[in-house]
């Protein structure tokens, strides 16, 4: 089974965010034919947070509202296991002492602390699962290359 991490690119997209669901009936087949695999759908704090910000950067009021609300029943589903994803643990504190020790570096390649995230949480589900395809579902390019077939 594969374990697949959902990026903030195609939460927008399943979401609707004005300017940011360009791609989004290529993503929703895409959703369909991973929970139609049994792929293991997660969910990334860091693209809830980013998401949410892009929301509250659409600048129609009525559009905003309205994705704003179709935003929390989303998550409110992922956090109550009745969405097609599960909601990442956040890291403890020294995970992000860790983290944050190597964001400096990340920085300069222009990777931000989101994506930072998402990359580390990537790593720990290939740690955790050695033996199952891991990767991350992006239509940002420099996510989209992180796929861990297992050895």
């Amino acid at each position: 089974m594969t374990i697949c991490l959902v990026d903030t690119s195609i939460f927008c997209n399943v979401l609707e965010v004005p300017n940011r669901c360009q791609d989004k009936d290529a993503v929703l087949d895409g959703l369909r034919e991973k929970i139609e695999a049994g792929w293991s759908l997660l969910l990334p704090v860091a693209a809830i947070i980013e998401a949410g910000n892009h929301i509250a950067q659409v600048a129609d009021g009525r559009q905003r509202r309205g994705v704003a609300e179709r935003f929390v029943e989303q998550v409110r589903m992922a956090l109550n296991g009745e969405a097609p994803w599960v909601v990442t643990p956040l890291p403890e504190k020294e995970v992000w002492l860790a983290w944050l020790n190597e964001f400096p570096e990340h920085a300069m390649r222009e990777v931000g602390i989101g994506d930072l995230t998402i990359i580390k949480e990537f790593e720990r589900q290939c740690t955790l699962h050695s033996m199952r395809r891991v990767l991350i579902w992006s239509l940002d390019g420099d996510l989209d290359g992180y796929d861990r077939k297992p050895g």
